[in-house]
């Protein structure tokens, strides 16, 4: 609030305007952007894309359409899963979001 009454002062009485306050609060729009959207975006990604390049054989994963399996074999983009028993499909890396390895086994 302080910030607002100091961006919006009148110059003194023969004193020239700064430039840098004018562009003070477009700065300050950005750099939170950066912060708080575009930083953690970027971040997620690269661990998305670290955990695909790491995927093995056997690993349970999740693909985005909600289909649960298991790693039968890894091709340059694509992986076939085995979803049940003698049942395998062929899906695109860029479709598994997330390893099941540490999720509570359902009986």
């Amino acid at each position: 609030m302080m910030m607002n009454i100091i961006l919006m002062m009148q110059p003194q009485d023969g004193a020239e305007s700064n430039p840098l306050m004018s562009f003070l609060p477009l700065l300050l729009i950005v750099v939170v952007f950066y912060f708080f959207m575009i930083r953690p975006q970027m971040k997620r990604q690269k661990e998305t894309r670290q955990f695909r390049a790491g995927l093995a054989k056997g690993d349970k994963v999740v693909t985005t359409g909600g289909i649960y399996g298991k790693i039968v074999e890894i091709k340059e983009t694509t992986i076939i899963l085995e979803i049940a028993k003698d049942v395998q499909i062929k899906v695109d890396k860029n479709g598994i979001i997330k390893d099941m390895s540490d999720a509570p086994q359902q009986r």
